[in-house]
């Protein structure tokens, strides 16, 4: 008993939910409308005026569903991908020394331009010019003796034998290369910018004793920067079309500095499921420094594309769809969502430019119900098939209830006479008692 007591209730409840959403069918709205309207007509005889400007007798549900339209248009689509880069030099390096010495010579005031070639820290080279007078002099005594060879075998004298000729040439070249070494262990000696660029800081000062490859200064050719930064996975499509990039910074708040693309990396990285991308701004300037992190913005706009509210859509097992209004009828059409952004959609669907989508009600439609478009003149359930009569008291295309003759004393028209409300004049019209 139970049991049989829940299913009651139950379905009342799935009846109850469905006349709210719904409303009730129209022929049991018919059967009631007809069964209330014997009391309230008196027990006039159908079709007879029930007041001025009303059809004769009841009228039951049109059916028409109240929605909200909208013209679908086509809007481009503003693909939008951000990310945190740090900026580099353009070209960067570390100086550092070639070889072990003690400083006699600094040059190296940070945060100044400096020339490719520019002497920026020499060492004590003492031994090195000793080293190279030495070649020079063997060199010097090694030519002077191939000079005389040569000149003893153009005069035919037999004691130079080409052996010893072809010795003196070899002491030569090899007087030669010692002198290069030599030059070459005196220019270790002064270290020089190897690029232009803006000098950084160095502890590096005279009497300090370095050793090989020791860091002495930095230099960054920062008339343009690169900004390294990650992007999803799914940017690989837009990077192939994408050519710039914006970028701020929070040391100038409120600029934004368009830069270009100009390396990406070939391959997704294991772990973050990232691409590393490359982008130059230039710096003409110099107001931006390597180092700085900016916020980077990559913006590619798609082709125009129909775009509606995103109330328009509606799911079912099928995927989702809208539906139009087809002059005044409810049709149903698939479409794929591309793009979703705030309270907007872009979509791709086989629907003309500017056909009317409904984006309010569209939770109750079926296809081809009747639509009244919410806010239209003439238009709303009692207004299908052109009737535009007053609806539950109120005049067509006004707010104001309407009046019965026998209360408004203006009230005049061809069913104002007594004859028509079977009142007497001067008094308010009654309902008969019926019989």
């Amino acid at each position: 008993m139970r049991t049989f007591l829940m299913l009651i209730v139950s379905a009342a409840i799935l009846a109850g939910a469905y006349v709210v959403t719904f409303g009730l069918p129209a022929q049991v709205a018919a059967i009631m409308g007809s069964d209330s309207a014997a009391p309230e007509t008196g027990g006039a005889p159908a079709g007879a005026a029930r007041g001025p400007g009303r059809p004769g007798g009841p009228r039951g549900r049109s059916g028409a569903t109240t929605v909200v339209t909208t013209a679908l248009e086509r809007q481009p689509y503003d693909s939008v991908l951000t990310a945190i880069g740090t900026a580099s030099a353009l070209r960067s390096v570390e100086v550092v020394s070639d070889a072990a010495g003690t400083v006699i010579e600094t040059n190296l005031a940070p945060n100044r331009e400096v020339e490719a070639g520019e002497v920026l820290v020499r060492f004590d080279a003492r031994t090195q010019v000793l080293n190279l007078e030495i070649a020079q002099a063997e060199l010097d005594q090694a030519r002077d003796t191939v000079s005389r060879y040569e000149r003893l075998r153009n005069t035919g004298s037999a004691t130079v034998t080409d052996v010893t000729l072809s010795e003196a040439r070899v002491s030569q070249r090899l007087a030669e290369a010692a002198v290069g070494l030599a030059e070459v262990a005196l220019e270790d000696k002064t270290i020089r910018a190897p690029i232009a660029g803006r000098l950084g800081l160095s502890d590096v000062d005279v009497g300090d004793a370095l050793a090989a490859n020791a860091v002495i200064a930095t230099i960054d050719q920062a008339d343009a920067l690169l900004v390294e930064f990650e992007l999803p996975e799914r940017a690989i499509g837009l990077l192939a079309r994408a050519d710039e990039v914006l970028l701020s910074t929070s040391t100038f708040t409120g600029r934004v500095f368009t830069g270009t693309v100009v390396s990406f990396d070939s391959r997704i990285d294991s772990v973050t499921r990232s691409v590393t991308v490359k982008a130059r701004i230039d710096n003409p300037e110099g107001m931006l420094w390597p180092g700085m992190t900016f916020s980077v913005r990559l913006v590619q706009q798609s082709d125009p594309l129909p775009a509606l509210p995103a109330t328009a859509i509606t799911w079912s097992r099928s995927g989702s769809s809208v539906w139009i209004d087809a002059d005044g009828v409810a049709q149903q059409a698939p479409v794929t969502i591309l793009f979703r952004r705030d309270e907007m959609v872009w979509i791709d669907a086989d629907i003309p430019d500017g056909a009317m989508i409904v984006t309010e009600g569209a939770q109750k439609l079926r296809e081809g119900a009747r639509l009244d478009r919410a806010g239209e003149d003439g238009a709303g359930a009692g207004g299908a098939g052109g009737q535009r009569g007053p609806r539950n008291g109120v005049r067509d295309g006004s707010r104001e209830p309407a009046r019965r003759p026998g209360n408004s004393p203006t009230a005049s028209g061809a069913g104002d006479t007594p004859a028509d409300t079977g009142a007497t004049p001067g008094r308010p019209a009654t309902a008969k008692e019926p019989t």
